[in-house]
């Protein structure tokens, strides 16, 4: 899991490191696609990078308004999992919820391992160099594939790119509200 930021907000950084105001109230998990069958099970798109912990008896949240849903009933698909929803039974029922956003309240979400933090946990951080000199915020967190590049707002006003390796990044401090980097020669 790698990290994600939006920008200095001025507010107090809570533990997570996204400002208090700034938290957000969901996390997306997943996107239902469409009916499969004719008992109302619907097929989940999954987005999250810990699909295991989608469950029976878990609730989520559907939609843009959040309307809160308990998970019965979950198996693997090809195209990701086919979820049965409490009280949603029929094909039609299933249809009404198609490509609505599947979320969890942040309340839910699980520690993740040491010197590993969700993308929201990030935004707003400083960043510094290793003599503690402000380099700016980090706005933004692109997923390449290989590595994360981390989006940085300078106090210049300029771009810069941080590839999020063990070799640029030496520390993430959330509660601190601190990134310390080792900036690359071409900068």
């Amino acid at each position: 899991m790698t990290k994600d930021v939006k920008g200095k907000s001025g507010h107090t950084k809570n533990k997570q490191g996204s400002s208090e105001f700034d938290e957000p109230l969901y996390l997306a998990i997943g996107k239902l696609r469409r009916a499969h069958g004719i008992k109302g099970e619907i097929l989940m798109e999954v987005i999250t990078e810990f699909p295991e912990r989608i469950t029976p008896d878990k609730d989520v949240h559907i939609g843009s308004d959040h309307k809160k849903h308990k998970i019965i009933g979950c198996r693997n698909h090809a195209k990701g999992l086919i979820i049965t929803i409490e009280n949603v039974t029929s094909r039609s029922e299933a249809e009404k919820l198609q490509n609505k956003m599947v979320h969890i309240s942040s309340t839910d979400i699980l520690d993740l391992p040491e010197d590993t933090y969700y993308h929201h946990q990030l935004i707003g951080l400083t960043i510094f160099d290793e003599e503690n000199n402000e380099i700016g915020i980090l706005t933004e967190i692109l997923e390449t594939g290989a590595n994360d590049v981390y989006v940085i707002s300078s106090t210049e006003g300029k771009e810069l790119l941080l590839p999020a390796i063990k070799s640029v990044i030496k520390n993430i401090s959330p509660e601190m509200g601190k990134i310390i980097v080792d900036l690359p020669e071409w900068l």
